[in-house]
């Protein structure tokens, strides 16, 4: 099963990419007025993601310490009304092929944070059941042992929590639709309360590969 999950993964990568290359190949790189997208995103997209990318719980997901291809993917898939969020396909409709690299690049070099601080310390069972499930389910071979993510998979390390839980029920639904059906797969064994301590453990995950 792991053999077959990493080729459809790999698939998967081989069409974003291909995606990817569309958008670039027709990019003008040489602008007569060079685009300030620090500026743009602090104008269009800073009230709900926060100026360095921390996002805000309950509204908007953590941007910092995406990779910036994974980023120009979802910009993607946003403005072409496949990602089902009426906000984000708002703001980029209107986007051009150069305004999705502009803002993933600029996404992409946005440092990763620190979880955000909580009031009471991890639940140390909990922690340790999250961790039995992201390795028995896949998500460290495909987001790395320290949940860092890869170029075409997201950051999960220090992603808030409510945002975490409510896209691992979309995948495992299949609500949210995902390049592949890899993620519909990996979580289709999973109970709804497994989901949500599988998203407390990524929630508060140091983002190193310590165990």
């Amino acid at each position: 099963m792991m053999v077959l999950f990493m080729k459809a993964l790999r698939f998967a990568a081989i069409g974003l990419l291909a995606v990817a290359g569309s958008l670039v190949a027709g990019v003008a790189w040489a602008q007569a007025t060079p685009v300030d997208y620090a500026q743009r995103y602090t104008q269009a997209c800073a009230a709900c993601h926060g100026e360095a990318g921390g996002g805000v719980p309950g509204l908007a997901p953590v941007l910092a310490g995406q990779p910036s291809f994974y980023a120009l993917t979802q910009l993607f898939l946003f403005r072409a009304g496949r990602r089902g969020n009426e906000a984000m396909t708002a703001v980029a409709k209107d986007m051009t092929d150069t305004d999705l690299r502009g803002f993933s690049e600029l996404i992409g070099k946005m440092a990763a944070m620190p979880a955000a601080p909580v009031a009471q310390a991890p639940d140390a069972a909990r922690m340790a059941q999250g961790r039995a499930l992201a390795q028995s389910h896949m998500c460290l071979g495909c987001h790395g042992k320290d949940l860092a993510g890869a170029p075409q998979v997201p950051r999960l390390a220090g992603q808030h929590e409510d945002y975490l839980a409510r896209t691992l029920q979309e995948f495992r639904s299949a609500k949210r639709v995902g390049y592949t059906s890899a993620m519909s797969e990996a979580l289709s064994g999973l109970k709804p309360d497994e989901l949500d301590v599988l998203a407390y453990y990524m929630a508060r995950h140091s983002g190193s590969a310590a165990p």
